[in-house]
């Protein structure tokens, strides 16, 4: 069994001081969802093993803030920062976590964009909690967060329509009260 955590960057200013998007920084809100959503993580186990986080600025913030919020509660994950994740397609983004082979951990999170992100979402989905699918099917929003179980005892066999959707959140989600 593998787990696949989704992890879209947190809200972002509109334009970095040096007109580069990769440069985008969190805005105050993308800071608190970014904390919210690594507090959720933190309380609810099983936690990822590994991390793959985009070298765009915003997606590392998001990792950061994510981690600080979690890590009294779970232990460091091997992380790393792949400058492939930013733009990725959905075709891209299965190619990267089947190279999540090679380290074998049991539990990956993808830290990342739209439209790839939410379009990679949509496409692993093959079963599970149906509420979930529903408004994954609307959006992944900033700060969302998607998660999949697939039946495979290694990420090269990752494929899409073979995730079940165990969990998907955000944190207008979680002020909802939909899972705490």
């Amino acid at each position: 069994m593998r787990r696949l955590l989704l992890l879209r960057h947190a809200k972002t200013e509109t334009d970095a001081p040096s007109g580069r998007d990769q440069d985008r920084r969190l805005d105050d809100r993308g800071r608190r969802d970014a904390a919210e959503i690594g507090g959720w993580i933190g309380r609810h186990p099983p936690v990822p093993d590994s991390v793959l986080v985009s070298t765009a600025i915003r997606a590392r913030q998001t990792w950061e803030i994510a981690w600080e919020a979690m890590k009294r509660l779970v232990p460091q994950p091997q992380v790393e920062t792949l400058p492939e994740l930013y733009g990725a397609d959905p075709s891209r983004l299965l190619q990267i976590i089947h190279s999540a082979s090679a380290a074998d951990p049991q539990r990956l999170m993808v830290v990342g964009h739209n439209p790839g992100m939410h379009e990679l979402a949509l496409a692993l989905t093959g079963g599970g909690h149906a509420a979930g699918h529903k408004a994954l099917g609307e959006n992944l929003p900033t700060s969302g967060l998607a998660v999949f179980d697939f039946a495979v005892d290694d990420w090269a066999d990752v494929a899409f329509r073979r995730g079940r959707l165990v969990q998907f959140l955000s944190p207008k989600l979680l002020k909802q009260g939909s899972d705490d």
